[in-house]
């Protein structure tokens, strides 16, 4: 299936302040709880050295035991609270965009499309984990 060379982007708004949403998107106890885009996947391992040049890992996997990868690049840019930009291990990049609005945040995700699988496909599965963790970082954690 050819994409060519597309650019897709998700996006969502988070009920939360910047701050909370950037320790939750970067911090692996957290990314461990929501890298996922659905309930019958997990994310048992998360690995993050945040900074230009650092590496990121997080093994995702079929709670059935079925299937799992790795998805993992290496920063190319972060500038905290604001901006988060990686290569991937296929080459491809991904930028996401930290927008601080009072007590919300708007995270814009956008990366290059693969061409294995189509792009309303490759949309709903990252829409799904934007999602998804916008649902994690609404819940009111124990303190």
């Amino acid at each position: 299936m050819e994409t060519g060379n597309q650019i897709i982007t998700v996006e969502t708004t988070v009920h939360a302040p910047v701050e909370k949403v950037w320790e939750y998107w970067t911090e692996p106890q957290h990314i461990t709880k929501w890298s996922f885009a659905s309930n019958d996947w997990h994310a048992p391992n998360a690995e993050n050295d945040l900074r230009v040049g650092g590496k990121f890992l997080t093994r995702m996997e079929a709670k059935d035991g079925s299937f799992g990868f790795d998805f993992g690049g290496v920063y190319d840019d972060v500038r905290t609270n604001e901006f988060i930009s990686y290569t991937l291990g296929d080459g491809r990049i991904v930028t996401i965009t930290f927008i601080s609005q009072e007590n919300d945040t708007k995270i814009i995700e956008t990366f290059d499309a693969e061409s294995t699988n189509s792009i309303e496909m490759q949309k709903a599965g990252w829409q799904a984990f934007l999602d998804n963790f916008a649902k994690y970082s609404e819940i009111p954690k124990e303190v």
